[in-house]
């Protein structure tokens, strides 16, 4: 079985996230969805929140599944059996980072690969850090998250 690894923040998931991992989904066995737990990172949904809103959005995927980590990625991965971890690509902008960081996974794993997926058209600029700042003073953002998104987000921001 040919296992991949998507991680990430996922604070909160998008329709551009859904994409990769449906494309992602189409390329492996199976695909493991990490919410990687980094509290340095302060985020904004709790990691039981992302991984509830995550399993509502990925239970109709029959090959995805979802879990949490924390320590580093790589190690995840072995453990997980991984052969491959998947990210997504909105801009040129996301590419240099995303590109430090293969080149250190394959450092630290040379045999699990990095694969960098460009998100569809119409989700390139956007980002969860986006959608929340734009949520947050009431604007709609149904058109990049999925509905439980958009009622977690609702919820936490009240129309002004």
């Amino acid at each position: 079985m040919r296992i991949c690894i998507y991680p990430g923040t996922f604070d909160p998931i998008t329709n551009g996230h859904l994409d990769v991992l449906k494309r992602a989904c189409r390329m492996f066995d199976k695909v493991i969805v990490a919410i990687a737990d980094n509290p340095n990172k302060r985020p904004f949904f709790s990691v039981e929140e992302r991984l509830a809103l995550l399993n509502e959005n990925v239970a109709q995927i029959p090959n995805a599944s979802t879990a949490v980590f924390t320590g580093m990625l790589v190690d995840f991965a072995k453990e997980q059996g991984a052969v491959a971890i998947i990210r997504g690509l909105r801009a040129v902008s996301d590419f240099e980072y995303e590109f430090q960081m293969s080149l250190m996974n394959r450092h630290l794993a040379p045999e699990i690969e990095t694969i960098l997926v460009m998100t569809k058209e119409g989700y390139n600029y956007t980002s969860s850090s986006l959608i929340k700042q734009v949520a947050e003073f009431g604007a709609d953002v149904s058109h990049f998250v999925p509905p439980s998104v958009n009622a977690a987000l609702r919820k936490r921001f009240p129309k002004r």
